[in-house]
């Protein structure tokens, strides 16, 4: 029996209930509006065709610059091709027109592994390069190579295989609103379809061999079917995570099928049927990733701008320029081992080669020069003279690039091993040039990483082998041929870190007298242990 105190307690929740549904209603359908215009914040002109994010709309700006937008979120989001981009609060209702000022910036970027950006070496030897050089932007795995991603992540899956057993990078925010505070722009690469992580615990996601067994490539390592929704899924949460975390730019790497032949997949190995998957997965990507107002990117092979077809990858400039922002044409001269008409032997020629190949992109696609921002060869030849890629060799890669227009450059040298030769040095156009062997041109001693560095990496290109087949020795004694110095703890981590960074599993250390120390050595917590003597 309900007693009429029950009753009154029933109706006041009736109530209650009521009022929260006609409430709850009345905020849903509630809009705000807001006007403005879009602007250059160096020559005050109007920026045309300017994205302007709310929720998961994006509108362009008109000839002059102007928006209207409609929504229910609290925050507007503004970036263009070419540009800087900014996130502003909605005005209140009533308010004069916003006035949006975008700087122009053009990245020019160096390119650190998830080691890279976690040692302090590496890192603060690309902050010194960006403090008092031209360059003003790093390129930073998120998912690298082999599938790691060396930051706390939560995403389940990264967890369960085995992703996340190595963490380097401790805060990855706090590292990221480091970099901005100091003006740097950042960019997050993530390797795509080259996963051997994911593979290994997800075969059923994985490309085969002929007779069903998990194919692997030159390295030895797992590739995922890109025709997977899964696979995409994966990968576009790890670009989400990255952008909440901070990250001005998203760069898919290897967002391609492989370039041998004999793998199977889940759907016909046709070109409509490759293109399709690469395109649907970018395509994907850019809807979830709107939110975030980020830029997106693609890195494409250099002979996608000059071949008819998809190269056999999927890869077609018209279908991958409809869902990135910037296409980052990988133009290394040392790549390009068939040359381009006119030009047999490219690293003889690097200037032609990266100018020629970006007209022709730009050209084939339609799109303006700024949509493309080219890596440039920042390491030895290994396909023609084995010259060394310094200073004479990267400023003209960069001449390149700039006299065609583009949006920025990135500089790839897989050791991290960067130097100021061939960098613009300061506002007054100063050229730091020279060549790193060389004579008369001394390495300096605080480097000893560009002494070591090129040996495994040509060992590995001389022999075919994965380079995990490498496991080098390296000094723990004095110098007996140069300098006659004693190798310290902070030189011996060094070579280590190169050697890991080259991807080699195993190291040896060799000291003749026997004698041994910690210093230079990573303790359980994967920091380095630098002698203070």
């Amino acid at each position: 029996m309900v007693t009429r105190k029950s009753a009154v307690v029933i109706m006041s929740i009736f109530v209650v209930f009521i009022f929260s549904l006609a409430y709850a209603s009345q905020v849903k359908n509630v809009n705000w509006e807001a006007r403005g215009k879009v602007i250059n914040s160096v020559s005050g002109e109007p920026v045309k065709g300017a994205m302007v994010t709310v929720g998961n709309d994006v509108i362009l700006t008109d000839d002059n610059g102007i928006f209207t937008v409609q929504g229910q979120t609290a925050m507007i989001g503004f970036r263009a091709y070419g540009y800087t981009r900014t996130t502003v609060p909605v005005p209140e209702s009533g308010s004069t027109p916003l006035e949006i000022r975008l700087k122009p910036f053009k990245p020019k970027s160096l390119y650190l592994t998830n080691y890279g950006i976690g040692d302090r070496s590496l890192r603060g030897n690309a902050l010194t390069l960006i403090n008092e050089t031209e360059l003003n932007s790093l390129v930073i795995d998120v998912k690298g190579d082999r599938g790691m991603i060396t930051y706390k992540s939560d995403i389940p899956l990264a967890a369960e295989i085995g992703a996340q057993k190595l963490i380097i990078v401790k805060d990855i925010k706090g590292l990221l609103g480091t970099l901005k505070e100091r003006g740097i722009y950042t960019i997050a690469r993530i390797v795509v379809f080259k996963d051997n992580l994911l593979g290994a615990a997800r075969p059923d996601l994985a490309i085969k061999t002929a007779n069903g067994q998990l194919w692997r490539d030159r390295e030895g390592l797992v590739w995922m079917d890109p025709s997977k929704k899964e696979v995409w899924d994966y990968n576009i949460a790890i670009a989400e995570e990255a952008a909440r975390n901070g990250f001005d730019e998203i760069q898919f790497d290897y967002v391609r099928f492989p370039d041998q032949k004999g793998p199977t997949f889940g759907m016909e190995n046709t070109e409509t049927n490759r293109v399709n998957a690469i395109s649907g997965f970018l395509q994907e990507a850019r809807k979830r990733l709107v939110p975030y107002n980020v830029f997106l990117a693609a890195d494409i092979f250099g002979y996608v701008a000059w071949n008819q077809n998809d190269t056999y990858i999927g890869q077609r400039l018209d279908s991958i320029a409809a869902s990135v922002d910037y296409l980052d044409l990988m133009l290394y001269p040392s790549g390009f081992q068939f040359g381009i008409p006119g030009y047999t032997n490219p690293v003889e020629h690097p200037y032609e080669i990266i100018f020629r190949t970006l007209e022709r992109a730009r050209v084939r696609s339609g799109i303006s020069a700024v949509r493309f921002r080219p890596w440039l060869q920042g390491f030895r030849d290994y396909a023609f003279d084995k010259r060394i890629f310094a200073g004479p060799e990267i400023r003209i890669q960069i001449d390149a690039a700039e006299s065609f227009g583009a949006g920025g450059w990135m500089l790839w040298n897989p050791r991290n091993a960067y130097l100021a030769q061939g960098l613009n040095k300061d506002a007054a156009g100063e050229i730091v040039v020279g060549r790193l062997e060389t004579p008369g041109y001394t390495v300096p001693v605080e480097r000893p990483a560009k002494i070591s560095a090129p040996t495994p990496e040509r060992a590995q290109q001389f022999s075919g082998f994965p380079d995990v087949r490498f496991s080098p020795w390296l000094r723990r004694f004095i110098d007996h041929a140069v300098e006659r110095r004693n190798v310290t703890g902070s030189d011996k981590g060094t070579r280590i870190n190169v050697a890991e960074i080259f991807g080699t599993e195993v190291w040896m250390l060799w000291n003749p007298s026997k004698g041994s120390l910690s210093e230079g050595l990573k303790n359980t917590q994967r920091e380095i242990i630098i002698s203070k003597r």
